[in-house]
């Protein structure tokens, strides 16, 4: 029979027990950093897969070398299903309940900017990895939001510097109906009439994302008699596009500069239906020899059987992001991280980045080069690395965009 006395003995000693391992765990879970993800894995897979493994490489380089501050890093992952209320409830859960350092990801812009408003409102610091959508850094922009990708703006700008170099003067542009298409054809106009003023535009086309008449559209396009073609179509509304164009002679004769269309997500599925000659955009992965270039293909495609995509580098450099931000901040505390984050400097697989503390963008860039068919597949040629700082508005406009929020 227990005593008394050896009944609060013993119930003392459990208590000290529990104490111990619960500081035992509570130490075990400071020992990583989480970091809260979110994309539309299931509703575009063909892009967030390649930047799904992009940042899990990214991940186990850095905790293999220490992870960072000492802590490794745990990214805890969400799908969105492609529905900004799925994105906004799962940053809630996040934030609340897992008590995720930061946010990061996103892919379509409505979404993004879904995410992006949530910041603001609840002063959380958010990377948004992919989302092209101007706003993210300039209208809707926050002082919680930074963008990695080259935006709608930057990458219309790069091939309306391209477009402005041709003959052609009339114009038409097709775009899906939604942000980052209005985006994309605003900023190629903008941009290409103050380097050409006498272009016109002659056609618009806007079809429903995901959901383009081809038939429609081609024949919309050449009753317009456009000397060059700007296309903002992706995913399987340019392989219908592209197609549709090929059957009725629509690229014949005519220039056409392609947002994205050179990124291996959008081009590869086109195999030998590719389009020859189009100005665009685009990721030559196979071609580019720089070393930490190289190096980062190597470890990728020892990891996953597979060369990178787009996607890949983003969710590489998303990672590569968070990481060079919390060694400068010396912390995970927001406001440290915040600061830490106007005029970052990384180095990364495409060279240096910054991001740009007067609207949080970075200067991440793209390629931009010519598609050609070659062996059965779409590749780019004659291309170059368009630096994303020589592509975004000064000091003077970028106030002005940035006020209009």
């Amino acid at each position: 029979m227990i005593s008394r006395r050896g009944l609060v003995t013993k119930t003392l000693a459990g208590a000290v027990l529990a104490a111990i391992l619960g500081s035992s765990f509570a130490a075990q879970a400071s020992e990583t950093i989480k970091i809260g993800e979110i994309n539309s894995y299931t509703r575009l897979p063909a892009f967030t897969e390649p930047y799904k493994k992009g940042w899990e490489l990214a991940v186990e380089q850095i905790n293999n070398n220490g992870g960072v501050l000492g802590k490794k890093l745990e990214v805890i992952s969400r799908d969105d299903a492609g529905k900004p209320g799925n994105a906004v409830k799962i940053a809630e859960e996040l934030v609340s309940k897992e008590k995720v350092a930061l946010l990061a990801g996103t892919f379509f812009s409505h979404i993004g900017l879904a995410v992006t408003d949530y910041a603001k409102q609840k002063k959380v610091l958010f990377i948004a990895s992919e989302p092209l959508s101007d706003a993210i850094v300039w209208s809707k922009g926050n002082d919680y939001t930074f963008r990695l990708r080259p935006s709608t703006y930057m990458q219309s700008a790069m091939l309306a510097k391209e477009a402005a170099k041709l003959p052609a003067k009339k114009w038409a542009t097709v775009a899906p109906n939604y942000a980052y298409g209005k985006d994309a054809v605003a900023a190629f106009k903008s941009v290409l009439k103050e380097l050409k003023p006498d272009v016109e535009f002659v056609e618009e086309q806007w079809p429903a994302l995901f959901k383009i008449d081809a038939g429609a559209t081609v024949r919309a396009l050449e009753a317009a008699k456009p000397d060059a073609i700007y296309n903002v179509t992706f995913g399987g509304d340019l392989a219908k596009f592209v197609r549709e164009g090929s059957i009725r002679g629509l690229f014949e004769g005519r220039e056409v500069a392609s947002l994205l269309t050179g990124e291996p997500e959008y081009l590869d599925p086109l195999k030998a239906e590719a389009p020859e000659g189009w100005i665009v955009t685009g990721y030559p992965r196979d071609f580019i020899k720089d070393k930490a270039h190289s190096d980062y293909v190597a470890a990728y495609e020892a990891k996953f059987s597979e060369l990178p995509k787009t996607g890949s580098l983003v969710g590489y450099n998303t990672i590569l992001t968070i990481a060079a931000a919390i060694e400068k901040a010396g912390s995970t505390d927001r406001d440290k991280l915040l600061a830490a984050m106007k005029d970052l400097t990384f180095d990364s697989p495409s060279g240096s980045v910054k991001y740009r503390a007067i609207d949080h963008q970075s200067t991440m860039g793209a390629w931009v080069g010519r598609t050609a068919v070659k062996d059965g597949k779409g590749i780019m040629v004659d291309w170059f690395y368009a630096d994303g700082n020589d592509y975004l508005p000064g000091p003077e406009k970028t106030k002005m965009l940035r006020a209009a929020q």
